[in-house]
């Protein structure tokens, strides 16, 4: 029996792990890519190469960059006394595309999964306490799934214990315009500013 060559076997292999990309897509895609120009697939390993070396992670909102801290953390226009708290930088990119929130960002990159052996402490959650002062209200808009709702409950809890109720910011969530099992980064504008228009206390 005709086997592929090892160098495609490898990479269709490679494929295969990304999120979404089954065995046939990945066959694909890389024989998409065998047909290609050289000197475009070494312009596309350059760029795979960079991906890691010219893109940082914000140490104060943990979200994507090219410099420590971004664009929207160092901007002095943004409205730090609103935190919004997302589970990936795609969600943050989709709600600065609804154009209505000014204030700052957190990125958590991941929601509470035990079935998936992710919990509080995989995440960037417990950083989000060394960022409340001078916050007045904290806006959890994890995505409306299960995990993304014990996110979002292990948060206000972890709030309110930890500070007196004096000093407690408003909690409130993400709400009216996505339905349950939605995915924040697939909304459209319309809806992620209703959502945010809409949020409630919890």
């Amino acid at each position: 029996m005709t086997k592929l060559p090892r160098a495609i076997r490898q990479l269709i292999e490679k494929f295969e792990r990304l999120p979404g990309v089954g065995p046939k897509s990945a066959q694909r895609l890389v024989f998409y890519l065998l047909h290609n120009p050289e000197h475009e697939l070494q312009d596309f390993a350059t760029k795979l190469v960079a991906l890691k070396k010219n893109v940082v992670l914000c140490s104060t909102c943990h979200n994507v960059a090219e410099e420590d801290p971004c664009d929207i953390c160092s901007d002095t226009d943004r409205d730090d006394t609103v935190l919004c708290v997302v589970e990936q930088p795609l969600d943050l990119l989709a709600l600065e595309r609804s154009g209505k929130f000014t204030g700052k960002y957190h990125v958590l990159h991941g929601s509470i999964a035990p079935l998936n052996n992710i919990g509080p402490d995989q995440l960037y959650l417990r950083d989000i306490l060394k960022r409340l002062d001078p916050v007045q209200e904290v806006i959890l808009a994890t995505n409306p799934t299960m995990e993304g709702e014990a996110t979002a409950l292990y948060i206000a809890e972890l709030i309110n214990q930890s500070l007196p109720e004096e000093k407690r910011p408003k909690i409130s969530r993400i709400g009216h315009g996505l339905p349950i099992g939605a995915d924040i980064e697939y909304a459209d504008g319309v809806t992620l500013a209703r959502a945010l228009e809409g949020r409630r206390s919890i």
